[in-house]
């Protein structure tokens, strides 16, 4: 029996719950069935060198659901093997962020416990993604949920993902070009979602001169960002550039920075204090991406954002209804005193 209960140390799935989807996974192949005693918390204890909590926690989630019930004295046995799980989803991100964190946790809301999820981030490295995605090609994932962004080397992506089945392939945040067939995405429309977005801003931007959009030319972020970046300021007659380093960039007063990464805002800010200048006033702030601090940070920070509640719950609920659809995600500017 505890052979059958696996945890993977390089998956970001909490290991309580690689105890759930290993048992729930045993029912439902049979290798588990009605009154078999479950390995009791000692036993894991010694086998995974795991703490007593993430046990426990486990059984207590499987008896919530049904599946477990606890017998004084004598342990864990399995009570039901219905396991009303309808999925089975390998999820890849390429980071851990703020903003992965809540996509994450509005998918495993939606998915409540219809689904079990193996979760693994390859860290912008593409033979990393290539390696996760073909070593689990032959797993039992109902679906691939899967985030594209690649510090270099990802030119051939498409070819990686085309292996997956189409049925079982939902891309999130990015659309990949090359991949075919009748699949799913949530995604950004990247060029589209900065220039509406600018447009939404444009009265306080008429103030200042010159927009700067501040993106390294070592970066994952899409490019698609600078086209929309472009096309709005070439629409509204105003001075732009793109900025690769905004700590040797000058700073000039009516100048606008569109950050896209928070180190750069970091630097941004200090730069501005140390020119003695006011922010909203001589220099204007849009940053990319909400986060709490953002909304309080020197009397608050102009955003430009997509929703990542909606990412995560809207793959869920493709997840769960079997559906293979395209959905743009919302993106929205939220107007604050730094512009």
């Amino acid at each position: 029996m505890e052979k059958l209960i696996k945890i993977n140390e390089y998956s970001k799935t909490p290991k309580y719950q690689q105890i759930i989807d290993s048992i729930l996974s045993g029912i439902e192949r049979g290798d588990i069935k009605l009154d078999n005693k479950l390995p009791s918390v000692n036993r894991l204890l010694i086998d995974f060198d795991i703490s007593r909590d993430t046990i426990v926690k486990a059984y207590d989630r499987l008896q919530k659901i049904g599946v477990v019930q606890s017998v004084q004295g004598k342990g864990y046995f399995v009570k039901s093997e219905n396991t009303k799980r309808k999925a089975r989803v390998f999820l890849l991100f390429n980071k851990l962020s703020a903003h992965k964190k809540i996509i994450y946790d509005s998918l495993r809301q939606a998915l409540g416990d219809e689904a079990s999820i193996d979760f693994y981030i390859y860290n912008n490295d593409f033979r990393l993604f290539k390696n996760y995605i073909t070593s689990n090609l032959s797993n039992n994932f109902s679906h691939f949920v899967i985030i594209t962004h690649f510090l270099e080397g990802g030119q051939n992506a498409a070819d990686v993902i085309n292996q997956i089945p189409k049925n079982k392939l939902i891309l999130l945040d990015k659309q990949v070009k090359g991949v075919t067939g009748d699949f799913g995405a949530v995604y950004q429309a990247f060029a589209k979602d900065i220039s509406n977005a600018l447009v939404e801003a444009l009265e306080p931007l008429k103030k200042y001169k010159r927009i700067k959009l501040i993106l390294p030319s070592y970066s994952y972020h899409p490019y698609e960002i600078v086209v929309g970046f472009k096309d709005f300021c070439t629409e509204f007659a105003f001075q732009h550039e793109v900025v690769d380093d905004i700590a040797a960039c000058e700073i000039e007063e009516r100048d606008v920075f569109i950050n896209v990464m928070e180190d750069d805002l970091v630097t941004l800010i200090k730069r501005i204090k140390a020119l003695e200048m006011q922010v909203g006033a001589d220099v204007g702030i849009i940053s990319y991406n909400e986060t709490p601090l953002k909304e309080i940070l020197l009397d608050g920070i102009t955003v430009i954002s997509t929703d990542f509640n909606a990412l995560g719950r809207s793959v869920g609920q493709m997840i769960l209804e079997n559906k293979r659809t395209q959905i743009a995600n919302p993106f929205h500017l939220i107007l604050r005193n730094s512009l």
